[in-house]
């Protein structure tokens, strides 16, 4: 093992889908860290399987030893008639108590590590982030600059440290402890001074539409399918054909586009 590795999160057998192409993507991107796939235990090794094709550590790991109350108050059905999603769609196979499970990867036995979401392809070397310190991650913009104020936790670096995974999981299932959007926003209040990247290493899919003059693929280094999933069909297919199209060549065995040959968004 090297002192540092990117890992990501598989909790069922559609994010493993996820988690091969980003894996690719990690590999064609020229990186030679570790690649690290923690996953829980539901998870078939037919899903995995491709996973350790692709060079990835599997690391099995269990979900949060978390409360009965706080299980109950992040259920999915509950969470989401708290705090609805109405901006996009989260896909019937997202369970919103899974996400507390990337906080795993504060025991991992790496010096330093970038996580990131099953749903996320690296365009180009990041490396260089091996070499940030704890905290980074981009601000959660797809929709205005309003949106800079937020980070969005598909992008991180870390620390692994079990003194602070254990400071993280009193903090977490304190009494009463509500989580709108889990992880993410338990991670910003874990974090408060937590540094910014540019929205080049994690640039949410719905920019393509909604800011059209920020999308550059000049610049992307992290494509980020943030709600709607790129390998099920949804009803925004249509707008995002071309990064669904990215994403599927980067699934497949076959050759990738040049960056500098895709289509430019509509504005």
């Amino acid at each position: 093992m090297s002192a540092c590795a990117y890992v990501t999160l598989v909790t069922n057998a559609d994010f493993a889908l996820g988690a091969k192409a980003l894996l690719r993507s990690l590999k064609l991107s020229g990186s030679t860290a570790d690649m690290v796939v923690m996953h829980t235990g539901g998870v078939q090794g037919t899903a995995l399987a491709p996973l350790a094709d692709q060079g990835a550590r599997l690391v099995e790991v269990d979900l949060l030893p978390t409360s009965d109350a706080f299980n109950a108050t992040h259920a999915r059905a509950k969470l989401h008639a708290e705090v609805p999603f109405t901006k996009g769609e989260k896909p019937a196979f997202h369970t919103p108590l899974d996400n507390f499970a990337k906080l795993r990867l504060w025991q991992l036995d790496y010096d330093r590590v970038v996580f990131l979401d099953a749903d996320t392809l690296v365009l180009r070397n990041v490396d260089r982030l091996f070499h940030y310190p704890e905290f980074c991650a981009a601000p959660n913009v797809y929709e205005s600059v309003a949106d800079f104020h937020r980070m969005n936790s598909g992008v991180f670096t870390a620390r692994p440290d079990p003194a602070t995974f254990d400071e993280m999981l009193a903090r977490l299932d304190a009494p009463g402890a509500f989580w709108r959007r889990t992880d993410q926003t338990f991670l910003q209040d874990f974090f408060p001074d937590w540094h910014g990247l540019p929205v080049f290493d994690n640039m949410l899919q719905y920019v393509w539409f909604n800011m059209p003059d920020l999308w550059s693929w000049a610049d992307i280094r992290i494509l980020h399918f943030q709600y709607e999933k790129p390998w099920q069909d949804h009803a925004k297919s249509g707008r995002l054909r071309p990064l669904i199209e990215l994403w599927h060549a980067y699934a497949g065995d076959g050759p990738v586009p040049r960056l500098d040959e895709l289509p430019e968004p509509p504005r």
